[in-house]
């Protein structure tokens, strides 16, 4: 198998388990599980393997100096871009469909342009603009069936599930010159652990002290999400993008919303409605639009 073609099954492969954590959170709630509780399980089940990854490659030397501040960096990313985005994204699917969560989650390279153009006075170019546009009117017609059948409940998960997407955008756009610095493996590492403690510091001040109560299928998912959703993924997307280049490896992207609808449908029962299909698609196609066009310009 060529590198190209092992690229392409890695990143399919990633993708799908990346996509099965918003299935594995839906299927823990059945057991009223609070929602700090299992965000909690999922970072303390990954931790040990993360620490483990960090004291093999610990002699491996970074491409330039490491400073005191870019450690004050890497806390901030990892409190924003793992902490605050998993938070709010695991508080939304408390209302929303993992679908419809997934599909809101996608819009995130939208709003990377729209912040590098606000912090970066980076142009927004008309096809940037363009897809912006044909992917928040994908959002709109999924989300407008959505609100006819639960109102309230799908717009406060909207909303939180956006926030994930908007604190998730803001760490890929600050965090661009810092990862050369520290190398992907040690910068992932880093920033995992800086959530894992974060989460447990929230936990400590605002947890109910029950995460020893839940019936075991609850651990289990949190280990699954933990390994199957977080750990093995990242490594398979990190190896993705080696062989294959980010720009080619965001179009890959497109087959997360559509993997865990599929998930969400062979394990929740979530129905998708003709609606929600065509919504799902015009966002498919806005943000694919975008990287195909970054991709070109990129080259040119």
């Amino acid at each position: 198998m060529s590198s190209k073609s092992l690229g392409v099954l890695y990143g399919v492969l990633g993708v799908v388990l990346f996509s099965s954590k918003a299935v594995l959170v839906k299927l823990a709630y059945r057991y009223h599980v609070d929602t700090l509780d299992l965000l909690l399980f999922r970072m303390l089940f990954s931790l040990p393997f993360y620490i483990l990854i960090l004291f093999l490659i610990r002699k491996k030397s970074t491409e330039t100096i490491v400073l005191p501040k870019d450690y004050v960096w890497l806390f901030l990313f990892g409190f924003v871009g793992y902490y605050l985005a998993s938070y709010f994204d695991f508080l939304g699917l408390n209302y929303i469909k993992a679908g419809l969560e997934r599909i809101i989650l996608f819009v995130y390279p939208t709003i990377v342009v729209f912040l590098s153009w606000l912090i970066f006075r980076q142009k927004i170019t008309r096809v940037q603009l363009t897809a912006i546009l044909i992917t928040y009117l994908g959002v709109l017609i999924t989300f407008w069936e959505e609100l006819d059948m639960s109102g309230n409940k799908v717009l406060m998960g909207g909303f939180l599930v956006l926030l994930s997407a908007i604190t998730y955008a803001s760490y890929l756009v600050g965090s661009g010159w810092l990862i050369p610095k520290f190398g992907v493996l040690r910068f992932t590492c880093n920033a995992m652990i800086v959530s894992t403690l974060c989460i447990m510091v929230h936990y400590s001040i605002a947890g109910n002290w029950t995460f020893m109560d839940y019936p075991w299928p609850v651990y289990a998912y949190g280990v699954a999400m933990a390994i199957f959703a977080t750990l093995i993924p990242s490594f398979l997307v990190s190896a993705a993008i080696k062989r294959l280049g980010a720009s080619n490896f965001s179009i890959l992207g497109s087959l997360g919303p559509i993997s865990t609808i599929l998930l969400a449908f062979l394990f929740l029962d979530e129905k998708l409605t003709l609606g929600q299909l065509i919504g799902m698609l015009v966002v498919i196609f806005g943000v694919t639009y975008l990287s195909i066009q970054s991709k070109k310009r990129a080259k040119d």
